[in-house]
């Protein structure tokens, strides 16, 4: 109990409560009023420009604090949204912490001054860092409970985790952790949120969404937004769901709801969806203005149920404290919450040496010599790009027991009897590379996902920040689309964004490009330069068989997150065929590889355009006794410079050629930075080949013109020596 609070001497007993004690109650309505002063000194601040932006969570806090009492921190885990500053309380941040974040402060525990206020964070508590993106952390909530559960089946796998899992060797540790999520119910239009309920509902997993419905998203009501006005109707035919509607402005029937629902989870019958009625007695941030869309009257209205006067007229009421009570315990919070403001206002800002801190891995740098290992020949067969592939998976998956691998399609049969009988062969993907997988590592490491690849991406980056190692497929680059969103906002800021305390390594396989006879619009998209382009990611193309595999390794072992794309056309050319190099075989990010020496003329290319640069290489030596250098960059974020820039100096001419399109494409920051460092180099101008500025057409007479082809690049490579 609070000090100075003066508590009745008859208290009710628990059960009356819910199962909240008395002095529950007390610390109840604390935490409660703690975060509504929180939110009003945040205002002041911003009305005095010391801070910058504003969002409360003021009328969800009965809710918060319940869902806080009912979990425990730094054993379950917490995949919050903005608003959710009470239940971050309760779990133990304190009012400091959370002033620090709004300033900007360096010593911001959250993210070092790099997330506006809201982004509630902590590795301890286990309340994993969200975006200002609305839905997108459900998946993640998904994913994290899937790895719960894996560990829980792999204890193995757990021994390998850094951090809070080496102190646990005993496995009943996942065996009934919940995973928390919140959302607005302006956001369950989103995508994602239908995602995460479905695999949730699926897998049965302990994962407890919390609908926090103020009515409006910033200024549209709620009628507009959901059909029927209200999600519970919508959601109430998922399977395995614990389901329960409340009015989240009262604390002990949101307790006590919360309490049953995370029960139900606990238990293994799945996961829990309580909606919460509450209110929003103040604008979306303050940066809106409610005043311009809602009347009078409904703010009067919603004055009437705020959840701090209602929790204090209870407590009265029920004799539990009396008015001298409620004002020595508000006196006390008031003090905490001016000090915690002094404190912050007073803390050191941000140095600009810290901006590039934690966007990719210290401790693990795939550009550094302990990537760099030499071939080892375990046998003389000569194999394809698809063969070394799937091999290096296979490797990857008996070296480390933390590598789970999904997608669509994946799996060699989702249902296992036909598997285990041996009358069904198995997929293993609609190109074959994951082909056996699922055969030789079961299917709780090799499986298929639904086919929505923000549910790919999300759960991965849940997976991951849980200590897995996800490498997942998409299976076609030209539906990737979906999970940009996951990709952008969420898996490349994730160590950044949280200064460090979390990171999401996982590794993103792309079947990508064109040069396919018939591919068309939908399986012959390139786009590259969108993802390089995308602090926080590592990007890679190789051309080959060989590094294929060096790369692959290079991307599971690493501890950023990986976009690894693979040229479908190059899988099983006779191009680039090599034995296999041995299990630890690794090639660096961010080294080319000169496949071909020469002294008058440099290309600069990756992909399926090396083998393409070759052969005009080859007809313009046969032909005009020109010597070219030919640079397989590899690694397109990072991408070797120096090699690119000793080559120029070198041969003095170069072209940059790739298969995407020419305008704002990957070559354009080439040989823009070409022309600006090289300029005194160069004999003649920086020229590029690439596709058209237009989609590939399916006709091959069309797909011919439209992506680079040898004679293209012939006649280019003539003009710039011809110069």
């Amino acid at each position: 109990m609070p000090r100075n609070a003066a508590a009745a001497t008859t208290p009710k007993q628990a059960a009356d409560y819910g199962g909240l004690s008395a002095e529950q109650l007390v610390e109840f309505y604390r935490y409660m009023y703690l975060s509504r002063r929180i939110d009003d000194r945040e205002i002041l601040l911003k009305r005095q420009q010391k801070i910058f932006f504003q969002i409360s969570c003021a009328g969800h806090e009965a809710l918060q604090v319940a869902a806080g009492f009912a979990l425990k921190p730094g054993y379950d885990w917490f995949v919050p949204y903005y608003r959710d500053r009470a239940i971050s309380l309760v779990l133990g941040q304190t009012a400091e912490d959370q002033l620090l974040q709004a300033v900007g402060a360096a010593t911001d525990p959250q993210s070092g001054g790099r997330q506006m206020p809201s982004h509630w964070t902590s590795k301890k508590l286990h309340i994993v860092s969200p975006s200002s993106a609305t839905a997108t952390q459900c998946l993640h909530a998904v994913g994290i409970a899937e790895a719960g559960r894996y560990f829980s089946n792999h204890p193995e796998a757990a021994a390998k985790v850094d951090g809070d899992y080496r102190q646990f060797k005993d496995v009943v540790f996942y065996n009934d952790e919940v995973a928390y999520t919140s959302i607005g119910e302006g956001s369950t239009s989103q995508g994602e949120f239908w995602e995460a309920l479905n695999t949730a509902s699926n897998n049965k997993l302990p994962v407890l969404f919390l609908v926090e419905d103020n009515g409006y998203a910033i200024s549209t009501p709620v009628e507009c937004n959901t059909p029927g006005g209200n999600i519970s109707h919508l959601v109430a035919n998922f399977p395995n769901f614990f389901f329960a509607e409340i009015d989240g402005t009262d604390a002990v029937a949101s307790y006590r709801a919360l309490a049953e629902a995370v029960a139900w989870c606990r238990s293994g019958k799945g996961p829990a969806l309580v909606h919460g009625h509450v209110i929003r007695p103040y604008s979306h941030s303050l940066s809106d203005d409610e005043r311009l869309y809602r009347t009078a009257a409904e703010l009067e209205a919603d004055a009437l149920r705020d959840p701090i006067s209602k929790m204090q007229a209870f407590l009265i009421q029920e004799g539990i404290l009396d008015q001298e009570g409620v004002a020595a315990l508000e006196k006390v919070v008031d003090e905490e919450v001016q000090r915690a403001a002094d404190a912050a206002l007073a803390a050191p800002l941000p140095s600009g040496d810290s901006i590039l801190v934690h966007q990719y891995s210290e401790d693990l740098d795939p550009r550094s010599p302990a990537f760099a290992t030499e071939p080892r020949q375990t046998d003389a067969s000569e194999r394809t790009m698809a063969d070394l592939i799937n091999l290096c998976l296979h490797d990857e998956m008996r070296h480390d027991e933390r590598i789970v691998v999904f997608g669509e399609d994946v799996a060699d049969a989702s249902r296992e009897d036909g598997l285990r009988s041996g009358e069904l062969k198995g997929k293993g993907g609609v190109f074959k590379l994951t082909y056996g997988l699922q055969k030789a590592f079961g299917g709780d490491r090799c499986f298929n996902s639904p086919l929505a690849e923000a549910n790919i991406v999300g759960r991965g980056i849940g997976m991951a920040v849980r200590g897995l190692k996800p490498v997942v497929e998409i299976q076609f680059f030209d539906y990737i689309w979906p999970a940009v969103h996951q990709m952008r906002n969420e898996l490349s800021v994730m160590r950044w964004r949280s200064n460090g305390a979390y990171s999401a390594p996982m590794v993103i396989r792309c079947p990508i490009g064109g040069y396919l006879t018939g591919g068309s619009i939908y399986h012959s998209q390139s786009g590259e330069s969108i993802f390089t382009h995308t602090p926080g990611v590592r990007v890679v193309m190789p051309s080959n068989a060989l590094d294929a595999n060096g790369l692959l390794r290079t991307a599971i072992r690493c501890d950023d997150p990986v976009l690894f794309l693979e040229h479908k056309r190059l899988y099983r050319e006779a191009y680039g065929r090599a034995s296999n190099p041995g299990p630890d075989y690794m090639v660096p990010f961010g080294k080319a590889k000169i496949v071909k020496p020469g002294k008058h003329l440099t290309v600069v290319t990756y992909g399926a355009v090396v083998p393409r640069s070759l052969q005009a290489v080859q007809k313009l030596e046969r032909e005009k006794g020109i010597s070219v250098e030919v640079i397989d960059l590899r690694s397109l974020s990072p991408y070797d410079w120096e090699a690119i820039a000793e080559s120029v100096r070198k041969t003095n001419r170069v072209l940059v050629a790739h298969e995407d399109m020419i305008s704002w494409g990957y070559g354009a920051e080439i040989a823009a930075r070409i022309a600006d460092e090289l300029f005194h180099d160069l004999d003649a101008p920086v020229r590029r080949v690439a596709g058209m500025d237009t989609f590939v057409a399916y006709q091959p007479v069309l797909e011919d013109i439209i992506l680079p082809q040898p004679e293209k690049i012939y006649a280019a490579m003539k003009d710039l020596v011809e110069f």
